[in-house]
């Protein structure tokens, strides 16, 4: 990797601007290219401010609208996406145009989006990525992140075995924003994320409550393991392997019902607050459409591709979408409806 690298974050939003702005306070190269107008004017003109648990740190930025990637005449070395996951095709095609020949896309996501940016720049040019932490992001200019760096958590991996040695580069950039593993297996840590992802996001954004409040309504937590029990058959049916993420040791049980619970509980304990609402619940409240068919959807989508039913999570993307088509409201009273299928 070149010594100082070109870099872009695609996505700068809750979790893509703190990490963001630590590569910025370190010396390096980083553009920000965001979607919201006036987030990107509230950097140019203000810079982004990060609030910490502990600190608050205000960072001066470059900042670029969408539009203005056309304007880009340098290729970038390394891109890093931090869009929703509905959103990782177009975002790729963008950026595809000025993306060294050599480069890489990161990609900082929830889902199973490392396939979709390699069908579009090559499985060379693609990095996998998991990341761990809680943010949330209400006012232009201004993110707040729930984990400072030693609680962060990412896991990088290559496509291509032949690329994997480069990682390692990307990874001690990444560090400067919170514990980085590198994995050759990135698949399997991809899906590891996944079920979590499946437990927690939409089953808690459904009845409208921060994520440790509704893991202590009654069969609430039943429920969302349940559902992440499911996620780990999808897994497991893909050609997953069981692997401990988020920094956990590598003794977790492999059993996989055991492991689904211990890795919930970690997270619970670890990386969520008490105000911690998921991003599900936060783009509802922002009235933007949630990753309901690329969590949860996908689970129950590669299980019916092995002949197996997923009924915990399909009733969650059958509420979830009734949701989204305004057939139904996200509130706490949902909950008699939502655990009803779990109880048959």
């Amino acid at each position: 990797m070149k010594p100082n690298p070109r870099i872009a974050f695609l996505g700068t939003g809750a979790q893509g601007a703190s990490i963001a702005a630590d590569f910025t306070r370190a010396g390096l190269d980083v553009t920000f290219i965001d979607q919201w107008p006036a987030h990107v004017e509230a950097m140019r003109e203000n810079g982004l401010t990060v609030h910490m648990p502990t600190r608050t740190i205000h960072t001066p930025v470059k900042a670029l609208h969408l539009c203005e990637v056309a304007e880009v005449n340098e290729p970038f070395d390394l891109v890093f996406l931090v869009v929703k996951a509905y959103d990782t095709r177009w975002a790729t095609e963008l950026i595809k145009p000025v993306l060294a020949s050599d480069g890489f896309i990161i990609g900082l996501q929830n889902g199973m989006t490392h396939e979709q940016i390699a069908s579009i720049v090559g499985r060379d040019r693609t990095i996998g990525a998991v990341i761990q932490i809680a943010s949330n992001m209400w006012t232009p200019g201004v993110t707040t992140r729930q984990n400072d760096h030693d609680e962060s958590w990412f896991a990088l991996g290559a496509l291509d075995p032949a690329k994997q040695a480069e990682v390692e580069d990307v990874a001690t950039l990444l560090r400067h924003s919170g514990r980085v593993e590198v994995t050759d297996d990135i698949h399997s840590a991809k899906w590891m994320k996944l079920v979590v992802n499946a437990a927690e996001l939409i089953p808690s954004a459904i009845i409208d409550t921060a994520l440790n409040d509704a893991a202590r309504k009654p069969g609430m937590l039943d429920f969302m393991r349940k559902a992440g029990y499911e996620a780990m058959e999808a897994a497991l049916a893909d050609g997953a392997r069981i692997m401990p993420i988020i920094g956990m040791p590598p003794v977790m049980s492999n059993h996989p019902e055991r492991f689904v619970d211990e890795i919930f509980e970690e997270v619970l304990k670890t990386f969520s607050r008490e105000d911690t609402l998921t991003t599900s619940l936060q783009d509802w409240r922002k009235g933007r459409r949630a990753e309901i068919e690329d969590v949860n959807g996908w689970v129950v989508n590669t299980l019916a591709a092995h002949d197996k039913a997923a009924p915990i999570n399909d009733h969650v993307v059958r509420m979830a979408l009734q949701i989204e088509a305004g057939t139904r409201d996200f509130t706490d009273r949902n909950i008699d409806a939502l655990l009803q299928v779990g109880k048959s």
